[in-house]
C-alpha cells in the first residue's frame, strides 16, 4: 500500500503481462496443486479472506493472502477493503487484466491469491467437534461450496470431502461458498472408512443422509424433544444433540452402499410435496441445522 492507503502507484493495464498470465494460472488444477494456491474473487471472498489473515498475523501465524488486485472503481464501492489489506501486497489493476485474471465472465473489481487453508482429519477430531459435515464422492464444485456454506451457517465444526470429492479450491466451489472457506476448518482427501473409523473412536456417531432411510428426520427430532421433556428413553433412536458426522453423497446416485453400510443409521428427509427428491445442497442444509438445532436445544435443556 502507498501512503495514501491505495495500492501501489505502478497499475497494472497489460492483460498479456507475466504476472497476469501467472494469476490466471491458478484456474486451473495443476497451477493450484504446484503452488499451493488459489484465487478468491470478488468482495464478500476477498473481505473474509484478509480477515482471516489479519487475524492469523495478529496472532503470530502465517497469513493466507498473498496478493490482492483491485480495480480502483471497487475500492471506491468497499473502502474497507483497503484497510483489510494492511500488509498484503496489493495492485492497481484494470479491468481487462481483472478479467484475464478471473475465472468468471464478469469479474467483480477484486480477486486475491491466498495460500491452502485444508488441515489434517487429526486436527479436527483433536479439537473435540460437535457437528461435521462428510462429502462423499461429491463431483460438482457449486455443490460442495453450498453444503460447505450450509455447515458455516448452521455452526458446523469443520467439513471434510472425500479423495473422490471434488477440489474445494476450484474457482466455482470457491465462489459457492460466498467466504465460507475461510470460516471453518476443511478436510481434504480422507477416505470414508477412515473418517468413519476415527469419528466413532471418538464418541461420534455417524448418519447417512439417504432417501430411503430407515429413520425419518422429522419424526427424529420429535422424538428428541420429547425426550428432552422426559419421554421414556427408548422413544429416541438417536439423540441429535450428541456429536454427529453427517455423510453427503454424490448428486446423482448418492451414498454407495458400502458408504451407507458404515454409518450408525440412515435418515432420509421426508418429502411432502410432488418433488422426487431434495437437491444436495438442500438435503444437506435440511439435515445440518436438524442437528444443530437439537444440540442448541440440548446445550441450554439438557434431558433430566
Amino acid at each position: 500500500m502507498n501512503e495514501t492507503g491505495r495500492p501501489q502507484d505502478v497499475l497494472l493495464s497489460n492483460p498479456r503481462a507475466d504476472r497476469v498470465r501467472k494469476v490466471a494460472q491458478l484456474a486451473g488444477r495443476p497451477a493450484r496443486l504446484k503452488r499451493s494456491e488459489f484465487l478468491a474473487e470478488g468482495p464478500q471472498a476477498v473481505r473474509e479472506a484478509l480477515t482471516l489473515h489479519q487475524k492469523r498475523i495478529a496472532a503470530g501465524e502465517p497469513g493466507v493472502v498473498y496478493e490482492v488486485y483491485a480495480s480502483e472503481a471497487c475500492l471506491d464501492r468497499h473502502p474497507d477493503l483497503e484497510s483489510l489489506a494492511e500488509g498484503v501486497t496489493a495492485f492497481l489493476a484494470t479491468d481487462e487484466v481483472l478479467a484475464a485474471m478471473a475465472d468468471t465472465v464478469t469479474p467483480q473489481g477484486i480477486l486475491a491469491v491466498c495460500g491452502f487453508l485444508d488441515v489434517s482429519l487429526e486436527q479436527v477430531l483433536d479439537a473435540g467437534p460437535r457437528l461435521i459435515a462428510v462429502l462423499c464422492q461429491v463431483r460438482d464444485p457449486g455443490n460442495a461450496g453450498t453444503v460447505l456454506r450450509a455447515a458455516d451457517a448452521a455452526g458446523a465444526d469443520a467439513v471434510i470431502l472425500t479423495a473422490s470429492s471434488v477440489d474445494i479450491y476450484n474457482p466455482k466451489a470457491v465462489r459457492s461458498t460466498a467466504g465460507s472457506l475461510f470460516h471453518l476448518p476443511v478436510v481434504l482427501g480422507a477416505e470414508v472408512e477412515e473418517i468413519v473409523a476415527r469419528c466413532k473412536e471418538r464418541g461420534i456417531g455417524v448418519l447417512a443422509a439417504d432417501g430411503s432411510g430407515e429413520l425419518n428426520l422429522d419424526r427424529l427430532q420429535d422424538q428428541n424433544a420429547a425426550r428432552r421433556l422426559g419421554a421414556p428413553p427408548r422413544e429416541s433412536v438417536y439423540a441429535l444433540e450428541n456429536p454427529t458426522a453427517w455423510l453427503f453423497g454424490n448428486e446423482a446416485q448418492g451414498l454407495a452402499e458400502e458408504e451407507l453400510a458404515l454409518a450408525d443409521h440412515r435418515v432420509a428427509v421426508p418429502v411432502y410435496g410432488a418433488a422426487e427428491s431434495l437437491n444436495l445442497g438442500t438435503a444437506a442444509t435440511v439435515c445440518l441445522y436438524a442437528s444443530a438445532r437439537s444440540q442448541q436445544d440440548g446445550a441450554t435443556n439438557p434431558a433430566g
